[in-house]
């Protein structure tokens, strides 16, 4: 097939939506590079490239039948590619692309390694990462003796069975890389700040200054959650008061912590300038694209530890790659080795012995998994719901979502969303013992105006009505799958402040209005606001008394301070922003509301997963409602989430010899 017989496909697969402009004019570069190169080359980089844009990392041409089945492609497309993907030597034609440690063309823009096809820069990334990480798991940390004192210490309480938390803190005290996994409420921020008090305790013994610790999470919100969970658990902490003292409860975004530089992708902290810590630990590692993550590693002193916290069956990044998904796709079986089961009982008494695999490899002894819900209990509906979704039983799901509930509600039409957003649904729950009910978002602006200071009152008065105020709108969240269309976030925020408008609760004919909310899109380090953060538009006085609209954050307090602070902002200055009584899902990670109701589309489509749905649901603490029909929650339930990636693989094709992880 000539370039000139190819390239116009490209034009019609951009009308259809197969592919978008960046894919086709990628593939025109590739044909301008080099009118001598297979024809296929330029279809092949245009998928790459939009494989790249749906969160894939590669191209798998082993699979592509099954990917062009599912993607529509034209059947001229297949045919070409097919042909080429049962063929690779033909490819390998031109200095647009090559293989691993072909010296010749190490600045070619595609790389094809074994079946997967990969852009340059991304095969990079995923390399430095698996090398990264597994020189990590080959650096073993002298264990003292004496672990087993403090770690009984930390975990004082006898359990029935094996305590998850206690292993996690041992596996993690003797390498440089752990990963600890779980759902809601396991357990994760307390296992971690337990840890850090063990490690603490353990290098105070022979060194004159306590450990560096910094923490992270992927976005603002995320951070500020982590924030108040750690200064709540320092406090409860069985450690010496020096210990205490020297666990940091200061939580920095990513971006933050390495030093993002305006404009650029770059970071001022890097393999020539890494970060000053010892240990770092990392909460919402799900959100973590694999671009970041080979930030982080690059900026890492080789002899600091990575602590990575994250809940495996959430959604992975907005951003290529499913990092923490492919670190933890063992993780439900464990895997650990006889050596680690063995060492483990000696130093925490846990039998580890039905979690021993004689497939045991070296990234298994680094990953521990927390399965006990303390949030969820046994008769809690929301903790139900999310572990039938996550077993993919679409009938399941549906049969036990037609019972009654009082934590649990099903509405199959969205024809009820006024009932929903204006009072939060209340009649469709079973009645509680306590009489509680969930709340819509007539709550936070009826508390809006019946808690509102008097003019005069001073500006500490406001800070405490703004943090109310903000407060009380999150103990509800409308999500959504989409970002476009009636049932996506643009056209559900319409209809919402429609709705709201109707009921005399909000303002209309104008963009900025009392009560409205807005998510920070965007990090702005002028301002201090990054990505994910919500604020609410209020009227406070000015430095003259006057009333003026500005929108109230809550923000991280001062370093070394676990509380928080409202930081008031002229609409005029924020930057990228958008209305926010409905959120994708994806923006929601990071974030608990008491009530949460995640609204379906009418039809099913390839970004309605499991994931997304278990995602959606365990946003909520207290109450969960689901809106959309029987078939597309079917659809989405028998669903799962695929991401292209090689990382996996690398890091379990080298040896299999344990001996440098579990001696």
């Amino acid at each position: 097939m000539p370039h000139d017989t190819g390239l116009p496909l490209l034009d019609a697969a951009e009308a259809h939506g197969w592919l978008r402009p960046l894919d086709r004019a990628f593939a025109r570069f590739l044909a301008e590079q080099d009118a001598s190169a297979p024809a296929v080359l330029p279809l092949l980089g245009a998928v790459v490239s939009r494989q790249h844009a749906d969160g894939h990392l590669c191209l798998d041409l082993s699979d592509w039948s099954a990917l062009a089945d599912e993607a529509a492609w034209p059947a001229a497309w297949r045919k070409a590619i097919g042909e080429a993907a049962g063929d690779h030597s033909r490819l390998l034609r031109t200095a647009l692309l090559a293989v691993p440690g072909d010296a010749a063309n190490e600045g070619s823009p595609l790389v094809l390694d074994g079946s997967r096809l990969y852009l340059r820069r991304y095969w990079n990334h995923e390399w430095r990462v698996a090398q990264a990480i597994t020189r990590r798991l080959a650096q073993p940390m002298d264990v003292p003796p004496s672990l087993a004192q403090p770690l009984a210490r930390l975990f004082p309480d006898a359990t029935s069975g094996t305590d998850w938390q206690r292993v996690a803190c041992a596996l993690a005290a003797r390498g440089r890389f752990t990963v600890i996994t779980g759902g809601p409420g396991t357990g994760k921020t307390t296992t971690v700040v337990r840890l850090l008090g063990l490690l603490q305790t353990l290098h105070r013994q022979d060194a004159p200054r306590p450990l560096r610790i910094r923490l992270a999470a992927p976005t603002g919100k995320a951070a500020a959650r982590l924030q108040a969970a750690i200064g709540t658990q320092v406090a409860r902490l069985d450690v010496d008061e020096a210990v205490r003292l020297t666990i940091p409860s200061q939580v920095d975004t990513l971006h933050r912590l390495l030093g993002a530089r305006p404009d650029t992708r770059r970071f001022r902290h890097d393999a020539g300038n890494p970060l000053h810590l010892d240990v770092l630990v990392i909460d919402e590692a799900s959100m973590i694209d694999l671009e970041m993550m080979s930030a982080v590693l690059d900026a890492l002193p080789g002899n600091a530890r990575l602590i990575l916290l994250g809940d495996k069956d959430q959604l992975s990044s907005v951003e290529a790659g499913a990092v923490l998904g492919d670190l933890c796709r063992r993780a439900e079986a464990a895997h650990y080795s006889q050596a680690t089961a063995d060492w483990l009982r000696a130093t925490t008494g846990d039998d580890l012995a039905a979690w021993v695999s004689d497939d045991a490899q070296p990234l298994d002894q680094h990953v521990a998994m927390l399965r006990h819900s303390h949030r969820f209990g046994a008769d809690s509906g929301i903790g139900t719901l999310a572990q039938r979704v996550n077993r993919g039983d679409a009938d399941a799901v549906t049969t036990w979502l037609g019972q009654p509930h009082t934590d649990v509600a099903w509405l199959d039409s969205a024809g009820r969303l006024a009932e929903l957003v204006l009072h939060g649904g209340a009649g469709n729950f079973a009645a509680r013992a306590d009489g509680d009910t969930p709340q819509g978002y007539r709550h936070y602006l009826a508390w809006l105006r019946r808690e509102r200071p008097q003019p005069l009152a001073g500006s500490e008065a406001f800070e405490t009505w703004a943090r109310g105020v903000l407060h009380a709108f999150a103990g509800f969240q409308l999500l959504c799958a989409l970002r476009q269309g009636p049932y996506g976030a643009e056209g559900l925020n319409r209809q919402i402040a429609g709705i709201l408008q109707q009921a005399g609760l909000i303002e209309g004919g104008h963009e900025w209005y009392e009560g409205r909310p807005v998510l920070v899109t965007r990090n702005d380090y002028s301002l201090g606001l990054m990505n994910g953060d919500v604020g609410i538009a209020l009227r406070v006085p000015d430095e003259h008394g006057a009333l003026r609209l500005r929108v109230a954050f809550e923000v991280p307090g001062d370093a070394g301070g676990a509380t928080t602070r409202i930081r008031f902002v002229q609409p005029a200055r924020l930057g990228e922003r958008e209305t926010v009584y409905a959120m994708t899902v994806h923006k929601s990670q990071g974030s608990e509301f008491d009530h949460a109701a995640l609204v379906l589309p009418e039809t099913a489509s390839a970004v309605l997963t499991r994931e997304l749905l278990y995602t959606g649901i365990t946003r909520a603490r207290r109450w969960f409602s689901l809106v959309g029909p029987k078939d597309t929650l079917a659809a989405a339930t028998g669903q799962s989430m695929r991401r292209h990636s090689g990382l996996w693989e690398r890091l379990h094709g080298g040896s299999r010899n344990l001996a440098v992880v579990v001696g």
